[in-house]
Formats: C-alpha cells, structure tokens, sequence
C-alpha cells in the first residue's frame, strides 16, 4: 500500500476513535494505539488530513449535509462520516490531489472498512460536493 493509502487509513481511525473516545486530539495524533510503525511521511500526511479536517469541521459538515437525502449527518457510521469528512476536506482544500484520486480512494478505503453499500454512498456524497465546488468554481469560500 502507498504512504499516502496508509496516511488516509490512519486518519480514518484518528478521527473515528476522536468521534468515539475522550482522547484529545494530541493523543490520537501521537499515533501511540499503532502496533504498526510507519515512516514519518505517512505520519505528517495523516497529521495534516485530521488538523486540516477538524479546523474546517463545520464548513465539511455543512457541504456534507447539503449532499444527504433523508439523512442526518448523526445518522451515519461512524467511518463513513470520518471518510466523508477526511474526503471533503481533501477536495476543498488539497488542489495538489486531483478530485478523482480522493473520490477513488475514499470508496476504496470504504469497500474495506464500511458496510456492503458504503463505498456507493460515499461516492454519491462526494461526487456531489464535487460538482458543487466546480459549479462554484472555488473548493473554500
């Protein structure tokens, strides 16, 4: 797997045990709950997916939710919500990634670590916020 496959595995499993545990966020970004060492890269990059996603959490949220039909951003699993919010914030705000390989990668990671129908519900959702950010033209405002 990539650094970067494995930065985005970890920030998954950041963010989810940061939506689940009383850990703050400067214990699960120490990454002492690996059994696995990973290089410093991996680590910078998932460390740069979480602080980025957390700083800009309301606004991910809010396109988010402009994307849910009959759904409550609560109502989610918690790793489809941490994909979805890792994700989006990659494309608002990481123009070196072009939008396919986040899109590509967010349902690949969800395929292994969601429910059956996580990978077609995550790729909905950000190919929606996508499109809007083309349509504006801008990923943040």
């Amino acid at each position: 797997m990539g650094l970067r496959r494995n930065a985005r595995i970890l920030v998954l499993q950041a963010l989810y045990q940061i939506d689940i545990h009383p850990r703050t966020v400067d214990e699960v970004l120490s990454f002492d709950w690996l059994d696995v060492d990973y290089n410093d890269e991996t680590y910078d990059f998932a460390r740069t997916l979480v602080t980025g996603t957390l700083k800009y959490c309301d606004l991910i949220d809010e396109r988010i939710k402009n994307q849910l039909e009959h759904w409550d951003l609560d109502r989610l699993s918690y790793v489809d919500r941490a994909i979805l919010r890792f994700s989006t914030y990659s494309l608002l705000y990481q123009e070196d990634v072009p939008d396919t390989v986040i899109i590509n990668e967010a349902i690949d990671i969800a395929k292994i670590y969601g429910s059956d129908d996580s990978y077609r519900f995550v790729n909905g959702v950000l190919d929606g916020i996508r499109k809007e950010k083309q349509k504006k033209g801008k990923g943040a405002e």
